[in-house]
């Protein structure tokens, strides 16, 4: 399989990028045919939210793991607009989607935004790691398994909270984040679960980014 880095080619060289990092639930517990039908269900959520919300996959890089996903967004994506609204858009539309479904789909999401270089087999650097350190924390599984009404469970790094959520320019309140610190083979890594009572209202629409 070839991956592409769309409008990401430079070489050695070190850039920011937002990362966003997806994993299904209990993946490895489905039979072949459940695990086709839960990864094209994936990626049609992925595909749809993104069109949705006014971005483009086709300047994505891609990198698929079976039972989810890491994506590297281009460098003039709207972050704070990512954050917000695409997440939102994802849980509202993985709701919808399990009410016609045999099984639940449930997933864990994380977002970061740091630096990485390109690789030849994919992203290097320090952001695709504290992502997928994110994603993989036992908090962030231990608070989808307790939340059984909740079909999505979103972590965003500390830097990102910091600076994208707490600007005021995020749909998301920071009110309704908790903190996340762990510790992974000897480096820690500190971030904040959305947590919500309720699942989101009724999915509204969204007005789109200007385009630049």
């Amino acid at each position: 399989m070839t991956l592409r880095w769309p409008r990401f080619a430079g070489g050695a060289r070190l850039v920011y990028r937002l990362l966003l990092a997806v994993d299904l639930e209990r993946y490895s517990q489905l039979d072949a045919q459940q695990q086709l039908a839960a990864q094209t269900d994936l990626r049609r959520l992925l595909d749809a939210c993104a069109r949705r919300t006014g971005l483009r996959t086709s300047d994505w890089y891609r990198q698929p793991g079976g039972d989810g996903e890491l994506v590297v967004m281009p460098v003039d994506v709207d972050v704070p607009h990512v954050v917000g609204v695409f997440a939102c858009d994802l849980e509202c539309a993985l709701a919808d989607l399990n009410r016609h479904r045999p099984t639940r789909l449930r997933m864990r999401l994380a977002l970061h935004h740091g630096t990485l270089i390109e690789g030849p087999l994919g992203p290097a650097g320090d952001a695709p790691v504290v992502v997928s350190r994110l994603l993989d924390a036992a908090p962030l599984r231990d608070h989808l398994t307790e939340h059984r009404d909740r079909d999505l469970v979103l972590v965003v790094s500390d830097t990102l909270y910091q600076d994208v959520v707490g600007s005021g320019f995020c749909a998301l309140d920071p009110a309704d984040f908790i903190r996340l610190e762990v510790v992974i083979k000897g480096r820690p890594y500190s971030g904040h679960i959305h947590h919500a009572e309720s699942v989101p209202p009724k999915r509204r629409p969204f007005s789109l980014p200007a385009a630049g």
